[in-house]
């Protein structure tokens, strides 16, 4: 005989299969017109693999470039990535699963940059993107669409408005329009902050992440003299190469999360916006 306690168990949370089939196929969506019945199906069904952008019905937008070899690289040169994954051990050579390897430079692709970057006194302290706070990489935040005919200097981060209060700013600029991370080659000439822009901001703003749309957040003339006015505070997180084409400007809940490495100064990073 079935207890009152059991039976209302039963009732609220059924045991089946279709509960179980439902939650898969959300996270693994069923690719049209085929249908996996079996382990063998699976191996024999040509797939097609589902990439995406924005999740949650439009909710989730995904900036993170996806790697690829031919992503830009940062060396200041023009070059792109190259290869950065191998299959050392393969299903396809004998070994009981694939297995792969990384190599990759921290400052590809979109990422994060931590105050040992440019202070070398930082890194030997052990400011790495292991200290970064997570508070300040998630919370809400401004979209902005930067004038297309300059860096960002003091004089076009005054002509922005944003307020006092504003923790969280991704700066949109001509490098979007341009798409500069969809060539294959590191272009001198993309957007970026001039020193007074960035000391305007750090002494103007309460700002305490910036984000921008391609490698650098400082111009190619002022690569240095930016950095240096971002991160001497330690309080300032600079995320670089956002993909933000196809995004209204406007407020979102800002999210990204670097790896945790330690003694790294820079870390791929994943950034989503959440409307």
């Amino acid at each position: 005989m079935i207890s009152l306690p059991l039976l209302l168990l039963l009732i609220l949370f059924p045991f089946s299969t279709t509960t179980t089939t439902s939650a898969s196929s959300v996270a693994y969506p069923t690719i049209p017109g085929t249908t996996v019945t079996s382990a063998s199906a699976s191996q024999t069904e040509n797939l097609t693999p589902i990439r995406r952008e924005v999740y949650g019905g439009g909710k989730i937008l995904d900036i993170t470039h996806r790697f690829t070899n031919d992503l830009p690289a940062w060396d200041g040169e023009d070059a792109n990535l190259g290869q950065f994954l191998w299959l050392p051990l393969s299903m396809k050579n004998g070994s009981i699963a694939n297995f792969s390897k990384l190599k990759l430079p921290m400052h590809s692709g979109t990422h994060v940059d931590a105050p040992g970057h440019v202070f070398d006194h930082y890194f030997d302290a052990g400011f790495d993107v292991d200290t970064l706070d997570l508070e300040v990489l998630n919370g809400p935040g401004l979209l902005v669409d930067v004038p297309r005919d300059s860096n960002i200097t003091a004089e076009v981060m005054k002509s922005l408005h944003i307020p006092r209060g504003v923790r969280r700013v991704l700066f949109r600029t001509l490098n979007t329009d341009r798409r500069l991370m969809f060539q294959n080659k590191f272009d001198k000439s993309y957007v970026g902050f001039t020193r007074d822009g960035a000391k305007w901001l750090v002494d103007n703003t309460d700002i305490k992440l910036v984000g921008i749309d391609y490698l650098s957040v400082a111009s190619w003339t002022d690569l240095i003299p930016s950095h240096l006015e971002f991160l001497e505070s330690r309080e300032i997180i600079l995320v670089e190469a956002l993909k933000l084409d196809g995004i209204q400007p406007g407020i979102y809940s800002i999210h990204c999360l670097p790896l945790r490495l330690l003694g790294a100064e820079g870390s791929p990073i994943r950034c989503i916006l959440i409307k």
